[in-house]
C-alpha cells in the first residue's frame, strides 16, 4: 500500500505542502484509513472520544486528519483547520443508512463554508465490503451530489481494513490538485 501511495504523491512533489482534511461522522473509518495511509496496515483502534488530530507527512505532502467523535460541538472546531486546504476527504460509512442524512447535513455545512468554496471533494464510501452497504449510485443520489455544479467531486468505494479503493481515490484527488490547485 505504501509503495502504491508513493506513486500517487510523487506527482505532487513540486507543490510543497498540500493540506488535505479528512473528516466525517464517528465510526465511518477515518482512523482505519489514517493507519492504512500512515503504516500500510490496519492497527487496532478504539472509538474516538472527543477528537484526535494526526498529521501524516508523506514525502512533502501533509495531511491534517481529524478523527472526530459524534458530538456536534466538536464538529464546529473543524473550521479552524480550513485555511490553506486544497481538498477534503469526507468519509461515509456505506453500511450506516440510518445516519446518512446526518452525514449529508455535515457535508453540506462544510461545503457552505467560504474558506472551502474552491476545494476539491473526495468522498470515501467506506465499508463497501459490509453486507447491504449502499451502492455508490445510492450514496451520490442521497447526498444530492449532482447539485454541486461548481465543485469537483468524486465518490470512491473503499474497504479501509483491506486498503481497497484508497489509492484510486487519492489518485483522483492528486490529479485534481495537480491540474487545478484551487477551483475558480
Amino acid at each position: 500500500m505504501g509503495n502504491l501511495l508513493s506513486s500517487v504523491w510523487t506527482r505532487l512533489l513540486g507543490r510543497g505542502d498540500v493540506r488535505i482534511l479528512m473528516v466525517g461522522l464517528d465510526n465511518a473509518g477515518k482512523t482505519t484509513i489514517l493507519y492504512q495511509l500512515k503504516f500500510g496496515q490496519v492497527i487496532s483502534s478504539v472509538p474516538t472520544i472527543g477528537f484526535n488530530v494526526e498529521t501524516v507527512k508523506y514525502k512533502n505532502i501533509s495531511f491534517t486528519v481529524w478523527d472526530i467523535g459524534g458530538q456536534d460541538k466538536i464538529r464546529n472546531l473543524w473550521r479552524v483547520y480550513f485555511p490553506g486546504s486544497l481538498g477534503i476527504i469526507f468519509v461515509i460509512d456505506s453500511s450506516d443508512k440510518e445516519r446518512l442524512d446526518q452525514a449529508k447535513t455535515e457535508l453540506q455545512r462544510l461545503l457552505n463554508e467560504d474558506q472551502l468554496e474552491n476545494v476539491h471533494l473526495l468522498i470515501f464510501a467506506n465499508k463497501q465490503d459490509v453486507e447491504n452497504a449502499m451502492s455508490l449510485t445510492e450514496i451520490r443520489e442521497k447526498l444530492n451530489l449532482s447539485a454541486l455544479a461548481r465543485r469537483s467531486w468524486f465518490v470512491q468505494g473503499t474497504c479501509a481494513t483491506k486498503g481497497e479503493g484508497l489509492t484510486e481515490g487519492l489518485d483522483w484527488l492528486a490529479n485534481q490538485i495537480e491540474n487545478k490547485p484551487r477551483l475558480p
